[in-house]
């Protein structure tokens, strides 16, 4: 699979007009440099935020701009900034770059970090400008080596080019930029999770209130945002927000456009940046071809390991929040992934929940030890020695892990998909489920949720 993957050449031609992300990438796949970047128009976008725009205008232009989280929840970025206080003797601020990115069948922030560098910080440059934060960090996936060292040159760079640093444009307006890497937890994609990860805590999620544009790092106000919500600041800022908002398609709830892929036994795996509103159908036929040949659709999920699994007969949702949450689940990162006819969903589940059991942080009991409950009753399914009950167990936990039963969001998708497996395929299931006329032994008794 190639992280340019952009379609069949007549089908898709990046400008700077309709490809806000993508259009300066080059063909060739190699990261676009300083000198490039700007003669690709970048920068210019931070020129005019620090010359010719007031902090709290750069916040309500984004806001105005419908520019929502593109890490997975989609809570409205200029809301999120909004809530930074406004107590200007309050001088010390962090701006937070999300960039841990361990979502299964996910890797549109790495593409964006490895070949369009300069894109993410001048992003973070002009949000640390509105929200007067004097100190930024790219907290990036560990495994993530190319990017750390493109990041960390691209930096280099900006500084020396004086685009970071003291005085930036002699504006007077200071911020220091810092890569760091973590250390390989999946959690850390919860944003207060990731905030005591950097401080060199164990990475839990924090108790909410207080919210990080509160009490974040180091007990000071911080705001955390995805690599792709912020990449989508500069060209909010140089080209308006009627312009951003034109770019989604009619009936889209959602604005601007969005890294979109496909993965599994599709013809052509890829990423693509479209408009909000593409239907599922388009990106799979279109874009991704179609299955291979000799394969069929049998389900995919929209947009990571985390969301729920849907049909064939689901293509023709839209791809945007509200869309995808018509037939049943959530839009997620947006990078889809087919599953073909020859899979088995009971193995493709344990799989995942042995992914998400290993991840739990382990705070609250319901993950720690609902996760890899469901493995042990999954695995004994996938062996055929699965017991009466066992099913109803699994769509127990799926209740009492569901949203608000759980310290953080992890339990919630993590059972997400195992719910709608169930639903669509639980013939599967029950195939597992091995002949006995035998009591049903403790660990199988299905749990009544509410009870």
């Amino acid at each position: 699979m190639t992280l340019t993957s952009f379609g069949p050449a007549n089908l898709i031609k990046r400008s700077a007009e309709t490809h806000p992300l993508t259009w300066r990438l080059r063909d060739d796949g190699e990261a676009v440099w300083l000198d490039e970047y700007q003669a690709k128009n970048g920068y210019a976008a931070a020129r005019k935020a620090f010359a010719d725009m007031a902090q709290d205008d750069i916040v309500q232009t984004v806001k105005d701009a419908g520019l929502k989280g593109r890490g997975g929840a989609g809570f409205p970025t200029g809301v999120k900034w909004g809530l930074m206080p406004k107590d200007e003797s309050i001088n010390i601020r962090y701006l937070l770059c999300n960039a841990d990115e361990m979502e299964p069948n996910t890797w549109k922030d790495r593409m964006l970090m490895e070949q369009l560098p300069h894109l993410l910080i001048e992003g973070m440059l002009i949000s640390a400008r509105a929200l007067k934060t004097y100190r930024g960090y790219i907290f990036l996936r560990g495994e993530y080596t190319t990017a750390a060292k493109h990041l960390t040159r691209a930096v280099e760079e900006a500084k020396a080019a004086g685009l970071l640093g003291k005085n930036i444009l002699g504006s007077g307006f200071d911020f220091e930029l810092f890569v760091h890497t973590g250390a390989g937890r999946y959690i850390c994609g919860e944003e207060t999770a990731l905030i005591n990860s950097l401080e060199g805590r164990r990475a839990n999620p924090r108790s909410k209130p207080p919210f990080p544009a509160a009490v974040g790092v180091w007990g000071k106000p911080t705001c955390v945002n995805n690599v792709e919500t912020l990449c989508n600041v500069p060209a909010i800022i140089a080209d308006g927000v009627d312009w951003y908002k034109s770019l989604a398609r009619e009936g889209s709830e959602d604005m601007g456009t969005k890294l979109m892929g496909f993965s599994g036994k599709v013809k052509n795996p890829g990423l693509w940046e479209l408009p909000f509103g593409v239907t599922a159908r388009e990106l799979f036929e279109d874009y991704a071809g179609g299955m291979r040949d000799g394969y069929t659709l049998k389900a995919w999920q929209p947009g990571g390991a985390g969301t729920g699994f849907l049909l064939p007969e689901h293509l023709d949702a839209q791809m945007y929040a509200g869309g995808i949450g018509k037939v049943g689940t959530r839009m997620g990162t947006g990078l889809a992934m087919a599953v073909d006819n020859t899979v088995n969903m009971v193995s493709l589940l344990r799989n995942m929940e042995q992914f998400f059991a290993r991840e739990s942080c382990g705070f609250c009991t319901p993950c720690r030890d609902g996760l890899p409950w469901s493995v042990k009753l999954l695995m004994a399914i996938e062996k055929g020695e699965g017991q009466p009950g066992d099913i109803e167990t699994l769509l127990g936990l799926v209740g009492f892990l569901g949203p608000g039963k759980t310290f953080c969001a992890h339990a919630p998708g993590a059972v997400e998909p195992l719910g709608s497996a169930i639903k669509y395929f639980r013939s599967e299931f029950e195939a597992g489920i091995a002949p006995t006329s035998a009591a049903v032994p403790p660990l199988a008794r299905p749990i009544v949720v509410g009870a």
